[in-house]
């Protein structure tokens, strides 16, 4: 117990005695202290007195399929900024073939009494997949916010890039081009935002005359590999351009052209989505869609603390329009 009291103390900067006022319930700490001193015994590991358990550590989980693609750590750091000018302590939470699920990471958050959970790229948005531990936050009026759109009738807020914006500007750009066979390549045929996409793409460019076949849309995981197999499909198909649902997916989209011997832009053009980090130095650099991560992050921050510190949220939909970033990887049509 000394010794526990005494790394908190140095943790937090002040004397062991008030550590042990927190511990003990004591008056004559202020709030933020009081805090202060609660984190601290969350972030260094250590039980809460049972007497303080019931309440909830100023901890925040952010919950993330992955770190390869460089949106998730980049939107990690941008929040994780954000929650610590609140006052809070993140706590990343990185899912990993065979390793920790969603719902164990969930489990995990709920028993370090974690004051709210953020999820991005998550099972939320695959409709096949099992949400039951999406409705057992609900059920605990746990402060939750999604990034990006999930399936119905999970009731809780989201922040989303506008994917129908994005489609329109991707085609409305490769249609200046000349470009008319357009194929898409798209994460699992489960996934709603590229379900999104697929339905804007569809809907917009029959406005523009343009074909729309469903030979040239092709789903697969959201990787280099996937966006290379999915690509490979769609070029003996007749596709000049193609539109991919991540920057990951279209590098393996280019991979893929190059590996049939066709040139990219000169060929077949080639479209991203996120503008993450490096897209200008790949080889061609990357036209891509860019996600307003630095207001998206800094609003999901917003929303999760107005609803922690007991305001109400609406269980609705806020969309942020993207921009297209036009780079060296589509160019005009070959004649």
């Amino acid at each position: 117990m000394t010794r526990r009291l005494a790394e908190v103390a140095r943790q937090v900067g002040v004397s062991e005695a008030t550590v042990s006022r927190v511990l003990n319930g004591r008056s004559g700490v202020s709030a933020s202290t009081r805090a202060a001193v609660l984190t601290a015994l969350d972030v260094m590991g250590y039980e809460r007195p049972t007497q303080l358990r019931g309440e909830r550590a100023r901890l925040v989980g952010l919950v993330l399929p992955e770190l390869q693609n460089p949106i998730f750590p980049a939107l990690a750091e941008i929040m994780g900024n954000a929650l610590a000018q609140q006052g809070f302590t993140p706590v990343l939470c990185t899912r990993t073939a065979g390793g920790v699920s969603e719902a164990e990471y969930v489990e995990l958050l709920l028993q370090q009494q974690v004051s709210g959970v953020v999820f991005a790229g998550g099972l939320y948005a695959q409709a096949d997949a099992i949400h039951t531990h999406y409705h057992h936050l609900v059920e605990r009026r746990l402060p939750t916010v999604l990034i990006n759109a999930a399936v119905d009738h999970l009731g809780l807020p989201q922040v989303s890039c506008d994917d129908a914006v994005a489609v329109e500007q991707v085609v409305g750009h490769l249609s200046s081009l000349g470009h008319e066979k357009i194929g898409l390549v798209l994460g699992p045929s489960d996934h709603v935002p590229s379900q999104r996409k697929l339905a804007a793409f569809r809907s917009y460019a029959a406005k523009l005359g343009l074909p729309v076949l469903d030979e040239l849309v092709e789903h697969g995981m959201f990787s280099i590999e996937g966006g290379h197999a999915a690509a490979a499909r769609l070029y003996p198909r007749g596709a000049t351009a193609v539109l991919c649902a991540s920057d990951l997916l279209a590098l393996g989209a280019i991979r893929a052209a190059r590996r049939q011997g066709r040139s990219v832009p000169e060929e077949i053009s080639v479209v991203g989505y996120d503008d993450s980090a490096l897209m200008n130095c790949t080889d061609p650099p990357l036209t891509t869609t860019r996600q307003p991560i630095e207001a998206m992050g800094r609003a999901v921050v917003e929303l999760l603390v107005k609803r922690i510190n007991g305001g109400e949220v609406a269980a609705e939909e806020l969309l942020f329009a993207p921009e297209l970033v036009v780079r060296g990887s589509t160019a005009r049509r070959p004649a």
